[in-house]
């Protein structure tokens, strides 16, 4: 295992401990080994390993070294296995309830005897949680909110996870000698924040030498349909046909897949990728020319037989891709991630007569930089230098650090001192040449409960930051009109130069706090503050549906992973696929300037 692998079993063993009541200062001593590990740069951990010189630091006793010994060496940990044995998983599965820490958790397990979000439920709905000292009514009722939460969103995967699942399964589907064509569908083709299952639309091989040959085509399907059956992480077949099957996970994602002839292939992706809107929208469209639309192909609406039947008698229009297919109905292409029946169609219509159409939407490849990002110094796993090198691999001009601010005592914020440190550091590792991208200096500030930003407007300028990240990081239960001023406040701040993950939402697991977005928008419009699309795939936030009007009028976007390591940068590709969603073109989005543009701005916002 490397440095952060064992840091994450560090924590997972800290937080076991907890659940099971041990001496705090044991818990904490396996979460301050595991963050002392992350502070490490990868070099300095290989040569305390390799000299077995590692306890000769502060922090690292004898059965903490031993542990990271065992861990680096054989990547087990016989104390873990039994430790995480001991714990059901049901009461693994009460960290996930919102409101509930491993303390919470321990006072239900010994009073109560729940040992599963259901049990939990069932413990409310009695009114026996209320009664506990330390919970109440109040308690109580959040955390029947947060099961129910928990319960629906169980239903959903976030896309970052189901790309996860399918990239794989297409790119095996696509090696196949039976397969011509392969593609995911659905949600996650139109890149929607949360998927409910997985569909993969295949088109399989028909011709025997030259001809076609319907037999070697149910051959083919067949060997398809095992192999897709016979991935090593289905849990279960639901369904299992000559063209269709469905398996199960066993993260529970659910995945349909449908073969098809190859001339069906672009119906079918487009039938399947929906949206239900879009789809009704489309079909309307056909109908007023004659022709009917289905996952079968796009033939007469008149005559005898059905679609399916229509198009094996040979009576569909041809369509090699998409493309076709929407010029057929005098359309341009939509993009999939716009294909949510919100205009889409009516855009399309003037793209393809020559009018203003679809835009030209933004890439992963037009980002230059970001500014929302951690090191070691809060709460990162990573130290400046690999998170600037992670950066400079991946090409981009700048990367922007921003650590949280002092209030966030949970996530080591920094005081006034040691963010004047950092700002020292990251200019002389400008200075030195080390690395081709340049480190931009922020931080993520807290917006402090009445809107005042946490530190005075004499340290910034003392601090002398390139610009700050203004978050909400405390008192999520304020009211909506008491929320919307707090954020208002702070946005009218001069020191402000963009709003951070501006509803708090959690995807699966918390909902925003109540805010008068509207209000928020306009604000940051008036005042030329940005608004970030935090890319976490936890966050996705401002949410996608917002942002084609917000951009309309002025609001301008960039786009931050939020990322605590240095795999986190990618999760910009996340982030760029929403603002794909919201219309953003690449105009709208100020991390697609280069350097210069990006100081440029962040000096006079022009």
């Amino acid at each position: 295992m490397n440095k952060h692998e064992i840091a994450e079993v560090l924590e997972e063993i800290g937080l076991l401990l907890e659940l099971q009541g041990e001496n705090p200062f044991k818990t904490r001593a396996y979460q301050a080994g595991a963050r002392a590990l992350e502070a490490m740069e990868a070099d300095e951990f290989t040569a305390h390993m390799t000299a077995g010189t590692l306890g000769e630091l502060k922090g690292f006793g004898e059965a903490l070294v031993d542990k990271i010994g065992k861990l680096h060496a054989t990547g087990r940990l016989e104390f873990y296995d039994k430790l995480r044995a001991q714990i059901p998983d049901g009461v693994i599965a009460l960290l996930e309830v919102p409101g509930l820490g491993p303390k919470k958790i321990k006072a239900l397990r010994e009073q109560l005897g729940v040992e599963s979000p259901e049990a939990l439920a069932q413990a409310c709905r009695d009114g026996r949680v209320a009664a506990l000292a330390g919970f109440g009514e109040k308690t109580q009722t959040k955390l029947l909110e947060g099961l129910a939460n928990r319960e629906a969103y169980g239903k959903r995967h976030r896309w970052w996870d189901a790309r996860a699942v399918a990239q794989p399964i297409v790119h095996g589907l696509r090696l196949l000698p039976e397969v011509e064509r392969a593609e995911a569908a659905g949600s996650l083709r139109r890149n929607l924040e949360t998927v409910g299952d997985l569909d993969f639309i295949v088109a399989a091989r028909a011709t025997n030498g030259a001809t076609q040959d319907a037999e070697t085509l149910s051959k083919n399907a067949a060997a398809i349909t095992a192999w897709f059956c016979g991935q090593p992480d289905v849990k279960e077949v639901t369904a299992r046909g000559e063209t269709k099957a469905s398996v199960r996970f066993a993260s529970g994602l659910q995945a349909d897949l449908r073969i098809v002839p190859a001339e069906q292939f672009a119906f079918a992706l487009h039938h399947f990728t929906g949206s239900k809107d879009h789809n009704v929208a489309m079909r309307q469209r056909a109908l007023a020319r004659g022709l009917s639309l289905s996952e079968w192909g796009l033939v007469p609406e008149a005559g005898e037989g059905t679609a399916k039947e229509k198009a094996e008698r040979g009576l569909s229009l041809k369509a090699e891709n998409e493309a076709e297919l929407f010029a057929h109905l005098g359309l341009a292409f939509v993009p999939p991630e716009l294909r949510e029946g919100l205009g889409e169609i009516e855009v399309a219509e003037q793209a393809a007569s020559g009018g203003c159409g679809l835009p030209r939407l933004v890439e992963a490849g037009d980002l230059r930089g970001a500014f929302h990002n951690h090191t070691t110094e809060s709460d990162g796993k990573n130290p400046l230098i690999e998170m600037a090198m992670a950066a400079e691999a991946m090409g981009w001009e700048y990367l922007g650090i921003a650590d949280h601010s002092k209030s966030s005592v949970q996530a080591r914020g920094l005081d006034e001192a040691r963010l004047a440190a950092q700002v020292a550091t990251i200019r002389a590792l400008n200075a030195s040449g080390r690395c081709r991208t340049q480190v931009l200096a922020g931080v993520e500030c807290d917006i402090l409960p009445d809107g005042r930003l946490d530190y005075s407007d004499e340290a910034f300028v003392e601090l002398g930051l390139d610009y700050v990240v203004a978050s909400v990081h405390s008192a999520f239960t304020q009211d909506e009109d008491e929320m919307t001023r707090r954020i208002v406040r702070a946005i009218e701040h001069p020191r402000t130069t963009m709003l951070g993950h501006a509803t708090g939402r959690l995807l699966l697991r918390r909902e925003g706090y109540k805010l008068n977005l509207a209000k928020v928008i306009d604000a940051a419009i008036a005042n030329r503050v940005v608004i970030e699309l935090n890319a976490h795939p936890s966050r996705l936030d401002l949410d996608w549906r917002l942002w084609r009007r917000a951009a309309e009028r002025g609001l301008r976007c960039a786009i931050n992973p939020d990322a605590h390591d240095i795999a986190g940068l990618r999760h910009v590709e996340a982030g760029v696929r929403v603002a794909r969603k919201g219309w953003l073109t690449p105009e709208h989005v100020l991390n697609t300037r280069d350097l210069a543009g990006v100081r440029r701005w962040l000096e006079k916002r022009e």
